[in-house]
């Protein structure tokens, strides 16, 4: 099976460089032309089904791909919703990744909670489609960790738009791009999917 994981459309808040985590925030036009744009570079690569993060924004770059792409619309996952930052929410995002640089935001989900769910997530989805290719519209810091943990290694922060690629097989899983860029193996890294990597190494 392949796997697309998809960040959603661009939003007010991801315009005004603010913390959005559980907080139904949805698409504005940008992020709208953004879904389309994702749509157009995912045509003609044999995808079957779009599901989704059940949060506004997510759900609906998710229906804009599957319209765009004459595929089926999937159900949302509650386990793929966007990391929870508590009273952070709406606060500044740079000042608030200033101040604690390691992500350990005070009243936040704890990151090793968000893999959880992610992994949790993808097993599911994987389980429910079996054999099928599948596009996931999620949300940055979710796939971001998830993805690492998979990888086993630090990746970057995800892009609003962009296509991050993946396998499963039998129960191996493989990153293969990420932003839309080959993940190039590291000098004497371990398996791709070396769960047990502490994913919460990345500077981005």
């Amino acid at each position: 099976m392949t796997f697309a994981f998809i960040r959603h459309g661009q939003t007010d808040w991801n315009r005004d460089d603010k913390l959005q985590g559980s907080s139904d925030i949805p698409l504005n036009a940008q992020g709208r032309e953004q879904a389309h744009e994702a749509a157009g570079i995912l045509a003609d690569g044999g995808w079957e089904v779009v599901v989704s993060s059940p949060l506004a924004r997510a759900r609906e770059t998710a229906k804009i791909i599957a319209h765009d792409l004459g595929l089926e619309l999937g159900p949302s996952y509650p386990s793929l919703v966007e990391r929870d930052y508590g009273p952070l929410e709406g606060q500044s995002s740079s000042e608030t990744v200033a101040r604690w640089p390691h992500r350990d935001y005070p009243g936040a989900e704890s990151l090793d909670s968000v893999v959880s769910r992610g992994l949790a997530g993808l097993a599911r989805v994987a389980d429910d489609f079996r054999d099928r290719d599948v596009v996931i519209v999620a949300h940055g810091t979710i796939i971001r960790y998830t993805l690492a943990a998979l990888a086993g290694r630090p990746l970057d922060a995800i892009r609003n738009g962009s296509i991050s690629t993946f396998r499963l097989d039998g129960d191996r899983w493989e990153v293969l791009t990420v932003n839309g860029q080959p993940l190039v193996p590291l000098a004497g890294a371990t398996d791709s999917a070396a769960l047990a990597a502490d994913p919460r190494g990345s500077a981005g």
